[in-house]
C-alpha cells in the first residue's frame, strides 16, 4: 500500500513515516500543503494522512479540492483541535477519519490499515485465496497452513496481488502502489520482488 503523509512538523512527520515504512507501507511525504495537493493529484494513493494546519494550503482545502475532482482516496486528518465542531467540520469536508494529537503510533497504524481495507471494500483483516491466507493486521501469510517467511516488501506485493485476484496487474500499477519515490523507476525491483515471492510461495 502507498500512503501520502502531509504534516508540517518535521519530528512528527519523520516518526509517522518511519512507523509506516517499518510496517511495509510505501510512503511519500511533504510538509507543505500545496505540494501535498499536487502529490495527491499525481499518484493513486491507497490512503492519505493530512494535517489540518499546513503552510500554503490547509488540509481541509486540500481535501475539498480532491473530493471536488472526484478523488476518493481515503483520508485521515491529524489535528491538535479536539472540539466536537472541529471534528464535525473535518468529517463533513470528506474525511474518512480524524485523529487528535498527541496520539499513539500504534493507533495511527491501526486506523491506516482500516482506511486501506475500506478502499478495497474489506471489513476483515484476513484475505484468503485458495490455500493462501494473508492477515494484514498481523502481517503474516500462510499457504496450506504453513507460514511464509516474507520481507515487508514481499508481503506488500502479495497483499496487492491478492486484493486484485482475477484482474490484470501491470508493472506500473505495482510500482505506483507498493513503491514510493525513493525507488528508481528504471530499477528492476518489481521483477526481483516477484521472483522472490514466487520462490517462497512455491510448494515443496
Amino acid at each position: 500500500m502507498r500512503i501520502l503523509v502531509v504534516e508540517d512538523s518535521n519530528r512528527l512527520r519523520e516518526s509517522i513515516v518511519l512507523a509506516l515504512r517499518r510496517s511495509g507501507y510505501a510512503v511519500d511525504t511533504t510538509g507543505d500543503g500545496r505540494e501535498g495537493l499536487e502529490m495527491a493529484e499525481d499518484h493513486p494513493y491507497d490512503a492519505a494522512i493530512l494535517d489540518i494546519m499546513l503552510p500554503s494550503l490547509d488540509g481541509v482545502s486540500i481535501l475539498k479540492t480532491l473530493r471536488g475532482a472526484g478523488n476518493r482516496t481515503p483520508v485521515m486528518f491529524l489535528t491538535a483541535k479536539d472540539a466536537v465542531s472541529d471534528r464535525v467540520t473535518g468529517l463533513r469536508s470528506g474525511a474518512d477519519d480524524y485523529l487528535v494529537k498527541p496520539f499513539a503510533l500504534e493507533e495511527l497504524l491501526a486506523r491506516v490499515e482500516a482506511l486501506c481495507r475500506r478502499g478495497y471494500q474489506k471489513a476483515a483483516s484476513e484475505t484468503t485465496l485458495a490455500d493462501l491466507t494473508l492477515d494484514s493486521t498481523a502481517k503474516t501469510a500462510t499457504r496450506a497452513g504453513v507460514a511464509l517467511d516474507l520481507t515487508a516488501r514481499e508481503f506488500a506485493l502479495l497483499e496487492y496481488l491478492m486484493l486484485r485476484a482475477g484482474q490484470i496487474v501491470t508493472r506500473t500499477q505495482i510500482e505506483e502502489h507498493i513503491y514510493d519515490d525513493l525507488v528508481s523507476p528504471m530499477s528492476n525491483v518489481v521483477d526481483s520482488a516477484v521472483c522472490a515471492l514466487r520462490k517462497k510461495n512455491r510448494r515443496e
